[in-house]
């Protein structure tokens, strides 16, 4: 055998390896949809808050629960987009969905942000408005460093950029 053959052999263990440790079937396009819902949720419910409350901010009774509804629209509408287009990467380039990284990955995602969503939840339900935003960040920014290790490697920047 050449050197370019175990050079090939090496290329070719490296990329197992890879594909064993990462999920790397994550659709782009996903995110920037998410990103979009998200853009066009805060235009809405900015426009709903701003224009019901005649100037002060009441986050109470029906105001409250159609933001909370915006809210949940977006996070159904990204979480669906998202795999959807991630399932149809995956199967494009003959990748299996859900093997042991693709669930190591979602679990290392979901600890902090759950964990982030219900300290956010208790701090709503005590009225205190203030921090709610930053902490969403915080949280998912966490998140997203948490879950770098078994995915691409910019999630960890786009995770350190948001906390």
């Amino acid at each position: 055998m050449s050197n370019e053959d175990y050079l090939k052999d090496i290329s070719e263990i490296k990329n197992l390896m890879n594909k064993s440790s990462r999920f790397i079937s994550l659709s782009g396009l996903s995110g920037i949809l998410a990103g979009i819902y998200a853009l066009i949720g805060a235009a809405v419910a900015y426009y709903i808050v701003t224009n019901s409350t005649r100037g002060y901010l009441i986050l109470d009774g029906i105001i409250f629960k159609i933001c909370a509804a915006i809210l949940l629209s977006v996070a159904a509408l990204s979480i669906i987009t998202g795999i959807y287009l991630t399932t149809r990467k995956a199967k494009k380039n003959g990748e299996k969905i859900w093997d042991s990284s693709s669930k190591r990955l979602i679990i290392n995602f979901l600890i902090p942000l759950v964990v982030g969503g219900l300290y956010i939840l208790t701090i709503l339900n005590q009225e205190r408005y203030g921090h709610t935003a930053a902490l969403m960040l915080i949280f998912y920014g966490l998140a997203l460093v948490n879950a770098s290790k078994y995915s691409i490697g910019d999630i960890r920047y786009l995770g350190i950029t948001q906390i």
